[in-house]
């Protein structure tokens, strides 16, 4: 077993998710650093902060850029960060006459937070896509089998007579409402960081607010200004993917009890087997979820946590976040797509008694 199931080999097939977890590549972040880098410089050219001219140059040096990893990683153990070692380095790229002008008054934070934004842009709109399959397949299962009776269970107990359509049901509100609420966490964190050493944009003066805005069109992100250490959108996207995982850990849960061959109530294809007990059929989809849903409410408590920023910057929260939020956002991705697997895989659902699974 490795540091990180994501990574692992083997447990990354069952566990992690290759497209999601590409955006947290140290490539990834490194090409969304050089773009909020490039696009700052057309911006304070256009604004009149740094002289004409100098932004293509800055644009194509980004372009050209091919960092030095090794002196990148032992650098980053001073800094804390790896932003100051990869400026050095494109700067000795770049002319003397315009060296002083590439990340003109930016700062690490500015670089790191727009980088983490950009890339979560295209996580959301995947995972989006992702709980839309999810309720197609819950849409396909109700129309073939919620007419059909099952047995409700209160606390753990017999309860009523319901339909597989209520249980649906159950699944389905909220998704939708997660889906729904997409929207507003999109609001709160696809926006621009950029506030200069000390989120004050010091260096940049009076012309500061038209660079601000220009950039955030630049990389169609919100034009909030700075938020350094208000760091509550992150904390709310956390909750969200919690939330996601956590629905689904429901679903899962639903079907391994239902799955139980005493129950019997839901079949599914490609059930896992066992090394010991041929017979037996693991419902190992429904299994995934649970613990997914269990990992991510783990992690966002560490999220809560590092709301705690002080003064006006924290290198401790910061690095939390770092360790916390892709795990995160990979675990949802992987939660999504063994959904999909799942609920694709329903053959039969419903009382056995009544035309359903059978053992």
């Amino acid at each position: 077993m490795s540091v990180s199931v994501f990574e692992h080999p083997v447990l990354s097939a069952l566990l992690g998710d290759e497209p999601v977890a590409a955006h947290f590549s140290v490539s990834a972040e490194i090409q969304a650093m050089l773009r909020f880098e490039a696009a700052l410089a057309h911006c304070e050219e256009a604004a009149g902060v740094i002289p004409e001219g100098s932004s293509d140059r800055i644009a194509e040096a980004c372009k050209q850029f091919t960092p030095d990893m090794h002196a990148m990683k032992q650098a980053t153990v001073r800094d804390g960060v790896c932003v100051p070692e990869m400026v050095r380095q494109l700067r000795a790229t770049l002319d003397p006459d315009i060296k002083q002008f590439f990340h003109f008054g930016a700062t690490s934070q500015d670089v790191v937070d727009t980088a983490l934004v950009l890339r979560l842009k295209p996580v959301l709109a995947e995972l989006e896509a992702r709980i839309a399959v999810v309720l197609e397949h819950i849409a396909s299962a109700d129309e073939r089998f919620g007419h059909r009776p099952l047995t409700a269970h209160t606390r753990m107990q017999i309860a009523i007579p319901i339909t597989v359509g209520d249980k649906l049901a159950a699944w389905r509100r909220p998704l939708q409402e997660l889906a729904t609420g997409l929207d507003r966490i999109r609001g709160l964190v696809l926006k621009l960081q950029f506030g200069g050493a000390a989120g004050t944009l010091d260096q940049l003066g009076e012309k500061s607010p038209a660079v601000l805005a220009q950039l955030a069109k630049a990389l169609d992100l919100g034009d909030c200004g700075c938020w350094h250490t208000d760091r509550t959108s992150l904390a709310e996207l956390a909750g969200w993917l919690s939330q996601v995982t956590g629905v689904l850990g429901k679903v899962g849960q639903d079907v391994a009890l239902m799955a139980q061959n005493e129950v019997g109530a839901v079949k599914l294809s490609g059930g896992g087997t066992s090394s010991a007990m041929a017979h037996k059929h693991n419902p190992v989809s429904a299994e995934v979820l649970v613990a997914l849903a269990g990992f991510n409410a783990t992690l966002v408590g560490g999220m809560h946590r590092a709301l705690v920023h002080e003064n006006e910057r924290s290198g401790a929260a910061w690095t939390m976040e770092w360790m916390l939020l892709p795990q995160m956002a990979v675990a949802s991705a992987a939660s999504l797509r063994t959904a999909i697997r799942m609920v694709g895989s329903i053959e039969d659902l419903g009382n056995r008694d009544h035309g359903g699974p059978r053992t």
